[in-house]
């Protein structure tokens, strides 16, 4: 009977924190069905944009991006269910004043150098808004810049989106420019380009804005 008593009060203590849990995931499923289309089952732009006017944001923000990768986001604005839950749940965030508050460390997360590393390339991919597209146009390869680069490299975002919009050689920008573009902006001293040596195997298209700088500044 004793044997019987232990087991059972360890399988309820143990059946608490489940409960716990389970209430967190309805809550968190709740706050998703508030923004999803009754048709798609998915939180679509015109979700997103609601969801942002509660959060007190534009949707235009970087935080949404930053919110839709921890989420894991595949499509450009679209949130699933399980995209929802991952992210929500991760952030502890089962209401919207949570989820504001959880913000600041987010955005403390995403800037660390380990994953910023990962978050670059995403913001790259979360723009491609068709399957098979591998380039983004050059108005929104600028937006974008100033979207996730401008607050770390103010300076040389600021050069690199004005020769963007100034030239016309190039109608868009490809994963491997824009990987290029963080490089440059670790690697290379700005604005006196001393350590920039074009025989490193850069993108043609920063030997050129180099090239642009240098020229300019004459």
């Amino acid at each position: 009977m004793r044997r019987s008593s232990k087991k059972s009060s360890s399988s309820s203590a143990a059946a608490v924190p489940t409960k716990a849990v389970s209430k967190e995931i309805e809550r968190i499923d709740q706050l998703f069905y508030t923004y999803a289309d009754g048709s798609s089952s998915m939180i679509d732009p015109e979700g997103i944009e609601t969801l942002c006017s509660h959060l007190e944001v534009p949707h235009t923000d970087v935080r949404i991006l930053m919110l839709a990768w921890k989420m894991g986001c595949e499509k450009q604005g679209y949130f699933t269910l399980d995209e929802w839950r991952t992210g929500m749940k991760a952030l502890r965030a089962d209401s919207i004043s949570k989820l504001k508050k959880a913000f600041p460390e987010l955005v403390q997360e995403v800037t660390r150098s380990s994953n910023f590393q990962d978050f670059y390339p995403y913001a790259f991919r979360y723009c491609l808004t068709e399957d098979k597209k591998k380039c983004i146009e050059i108005p929104v390869a600028c937006e974008l810049l100033n979207l996730v680069l401008s607050l770390q490299f103010r300076p040389q975002v600021e050069k690199l989106i004005n020769y963007l919009k100034h030239q016309n050689e190039y109608k868009v920008i490809n994963m491997d420019q824009w990987m290029g573009f963080l490089r440059f902006c670790n690697e290379i001293n700005f604005p006196s380009l001393d350590n920039y040596d074009a025989d490193q195997a850069w993108p043609l298209i920063l030997d050129n804005f180099v090239e642009w700088l240098r020229a300019s500044e004459n």
